[in-house]
């Protein structure tokens, strides 16, 4: 499919970015955010594997982390399986009050959005940070079949039905990022929202936003803005 096709190019692409990332960081290295919680959230055709790299430099922050590995990667069986799914993985580790920060790539922006407006995760969210997240849809999505994909189409139900509860984001520090060179997320304009805090970088393709040592940095910089506030 052209889809997966366009995905594997991007990440083949990624692969010398992430060692550029590992010695650019620029961060210190002593454990500054000790026991603040992070949820890694993948993209569609991926597994929590893709964070590989984030989560080490995270915990070298002092993070306790967790990536899981939402199933169908596909999400043929639609976005709201995979955020029961993980609002399941996260009671698990760590019970149903404790606070934590999201931070989700692509399709697990979607996923954590319905996690957190329609699961309740709101009320123990403290950040959450959208990496290349099509939060109006995608062109790209029309080019592979499932529930999932059609739900991330411009214009979907599913679409509307998060934009209607969003306000149930107002007590979380929200920030979204994208690269215009995104050829998944098509517009990569999809990746603004409204009631976060809209950056661009130019990273050279899809996969590589989560990689781009600025976003690494300025994900750890707001956690720590914000590991004192209580979430509600």
């Amino acid at each position: 499919m052209l889809f997966d096709g366009l995905r594997k190019c991007a990440t083949i692409i990624s692969m010398k970015w992430i060692k550029y990332a590992g010695v650019a960081m620029g961060i210190s290295s002593a454990p500054l955010l000790a026991g603040q919680r992070v949820v890694f959230v993948h993209g569609i055709f991926e597994e929590g594997k893709s964070f590989v790299w984030m989560k080490k430099k995270f915990e070298a922050q002092g993070c306790e982390c967790m990536v899981p590995s939402l199933k169908p990667a596909d999400a043929r069986s639609g976005l709201e399986t995979l955020a029961e799914q993980l609002k399941r993985e996260v009671d698990a580790k760590w019970g149903a009050d404790s606070q934590i920060h999201i931070v989700a790539h692509s399709m697990g922006g979607l996923v954590s959005r319905y996690y957190l407006q329609e699961l309740g995760g709101h009320q123990r969210c403290v950040t959450f940070t959208t990496l290349a997240t099509p939060h109006h849809g995608t062109l790209a999505a029309h080019l592979y079949p499932g529930k999932g994909a059609f739900q991330m189409r411009p214009g979907s139900e599913f679409l509307k039905k998060l934009e209607d509860g969003q306000n149930r984001l107002k007590h979380v520090s929200v920030a979204s990022y994208r690269t215009p060179f995104d050829l998944i997320i098509l517009p990569s304009t999809s990746s603004e929202w409204n009631i976060a805090e809209n950056r661009v970088v130019w990273a050279p393709a899809h996969p590589l936003v989560m990689h781009t040592p600025r976003v690494q940095k300025e994900i750890l910089q707001n956690i720590q803005t914000y590991s004192g506030q209580t979430a509600k």
